[in-house]
């Protein structure tokens, strides 16, 4: 500690300038500083002038720099101040508006799935649909889909779809609607699959095929003051846990203008690095044409505020839903409802065409990512990774693996070869082992989340959370708190499952931190901005009501946050006591 201390001691004196002309406008001090500089050090106080952090060191020397009149003193009173967290793949758009009728409990067992149903079903106007989306078989007591009749009982004036990830459970007056049944065939082109039973009629399941669908709805008015107030209101809830930079892995026009104008309103809390969506079907030629002209985007220019760092698009269907693209067989599964004992999940985009987006985006400098679930899917796009680099280096580009759950010994040692960079969600781990344990045996799941590794072998990955519906850091389908996040990847440990799941592949605490903090900056392309409280960076940091390096493990997933600052200015301060 002390070592640590001098060293940033000296780092202050070789590195303040001009202190005489241009104090500080404030000093914290009196605190346990960790910098999640290269080295880890922890130091005890820092300065911060025009929102940037102008000198890190001791007491001593930090309390030297002020001016009276000038400079704001702030005491620590010892406690514990990290850099501003970072998520590395959320949906704000989508989950801010998510409750915009009603508010949606919470469901644990598929009897609160038709109860909810149910209750829907006496409100809304029969022959109108009831839509549930994103409640997960694998976080449900009975791990199982509804079915079809039960969705009939629940509701049987009323067309229902159950949708969980990319595909979903109907009842039988939906699949009538919508002209299902035994001789339906996906006849558009693109992937999909119709789960029958074993007289050849659907059970009601769609994998990928949610297009299938005729579906209708009544309009909802909301208007863009609406969603800008919601998404202000999220982004003070993602204050309030410690994040202060989010990357949003969906965006689109929409979401751009009403991030745009919090911008201008100076309402904008949390920085934005956008991986903007395109076309995946259709003209090959009007695809790459989508891309060459992403890439002439005025927010393709450098900032540390909002700005389009590359592309997303989905390549295979959900490990939570049973579509993701596996390497071997899923097999015959009562869980997911699975009949085909070959069936190996979705690939949405096959290699050629992929090989031919990747590469137009390599082209024009930006990082490529795609929703990647199975290690087969892995697979294929670190071999279109692989290919593409032998014309166009990717390591300073930084490709993406978008969730990346499971992978294998390969997948991982080529990711950090070639500097690609998963952005992985811990609270899949959390939510889902129980059930994939289930499915596919302790085994299967060596690779599952291979953090430990993905290090070992010298690359680097980022902590996400997916977050997609509704505001709260922990009533959220897939909940956002980050130190709950750093608690998972130390423990391996999961909800209504005993034991870890492959504690090999834990991280210390110390890679913890740094996983949602220096780590994602990098992949964000924000390194040099934030992710560490450094001499030269933004003034991004937190207070914490607790030692995140010496409490016991428990304690750090119930970390509250005391206090967020963002380049220098106060967004968020917990109530007083």
């Amino acid at each position: 500690m002390k070592k640590s201390i001098l060293t940033a001691a000296l780092l202050v004196l070789t590195s303040w300038s001009a202190a005489e002309d241009a104090p500080p406008d404030a000093v914290y001090y009196n605190g346990k500083v960790v910098t999640v500089d290269r080295d880890f050090r922890v130091s005890e106080a820092f300065a911060v002038r025009g929102g940037r952090i102008v000198g890190v060191g001791t007491n001593a020397q930090m309390r030297a720099l002020e001016r009276p009149g000038l400079t704001q003193l702030h005491d620590l009173a010892g406690g514990m101040v990290l850099p501003g967290l970072i998520d590395s793949h959320v949906h704000p758009t989508s989950a801010a508006t998510t409750e915009i009728e009603h508010r949606i409990p919470d469901m644990e067992t598929i009897r609160d799935v038709l109860d909810y149903i149910s209750a829907r079903a006496k409100i809304v106007p029969a022959g109108d649909w009831i839509s549930l989306s994103q409640v997960f078989i694998t976080r449900l007591k009975e791990s199982r889909f509804p079915t079809r009749a039960e969705l009939d009982a629940a509701a049987p004036r009323h067309p229902v779809a159950f949708h969980t990830g990319p595909d979903v459970m109907v009842n039988s007056l939906a699949l009538a609607q919508s002209g299902i049944d035994r001789n339906f065939a996906v006849k558009d082109g693109r992937e999909g699959y119709l789960e029958k039973d074993a007289n050849g009629e659907p059970t009601g399941l769609l994998r990928s095929l949610a297009r299938a669908l005729k579906k209708t709805s009544r309009p909802i008015k909301v208007t863009d003051a609406d969603r800008v107030k919601w998404l202000r209101d999220l982004f003070k809830d993602y204050n309030q846990i410690g994040l202060t930079a989010v990357a949003d892995r969906g965006a689109n026009q929409q979401a751009i203008k009403l991030y745009q104008d919090l911008l201008g309103r100076g309402d904008l809390t949390v920085r934005l690095a956008l991986s903007h969506t395109f076309p995946t079907s259709g003209s090959l030629d009007a695809i790459l044409k989508s891309i060459d002209d992403l890439a002439l985007h005025p927010l393709r220019a450098e900032s540390a505020w909002l700005r389009i760092i590359g592309t997303k698009m989905w390549l295979d269907g959900g490990m939570l839903t049973g579509s993701a693209y596996m390497l071997q067989p899923w097999g015959k599964s009562e869980i997911y409802g699975i009949t085909d004992p070959l069936y190996r999940g979705v690939l949405n985009v096959p290699p050629d065409r992929l090989l031919a987006m990747v590469r137009r985006v390599a082209q024009h400098g930006m990082q490529f990512t795609a929703h990647s679930q199975g290690d087969a899917a892995v697979t294929t796009l670190m071999d279109t990774y692989e290919k593409v680099n032998t014309e166009t280096p990717i390591k300073d580009l930084r490709m993406g693996l978008t969730h990346s759950s499971f992978m294998t010994r390969d997948t991982v040692e080529r990711a950090a070869r070639l500097g690609v960079m998963p952005d992985i969600q811990p609270i899949w781990l959390y939510l889902d082992v129980r059930t994939l344990v289930q499915q596919f045996g302790y085994d299967r799941l060596r690779y599952f989340q291979p953090l430990r590794s993905l290090l070992a072998a010298g690359g680097m990955a980022g902590g996400g959370s997916d977050h997609m519906q509704k505001i709260g850091d922990l009533r959220s389908i897939n909940p956002y708190n980050p130190f709950l996040g750093m608690w998972i990847t130390i423990t391996r440990q999961a909800k209504w499952y005993e034991g870890q799941l492959h504690a090999e592949e834990a991280l210390t605490r110390r890679q913890a931190i740094e996983f949602y903090t220096r780590n994602n900056a990098h992949l964000l392309f924000l390194e040099k901005e934030i992710g560490s409280i450094e001499i030269g960076k933004r003034a991004d940091f937190i207070l914490v009501d607790r030692d995140l390096l010496a409490c016991p493990i428990d304690d750090l997933k119930t970390t509250k946050v005391l206090e967020t600052w963002v380049e220098g200015k106060n967004v968020y301060r917990a109530p007083r006591r």
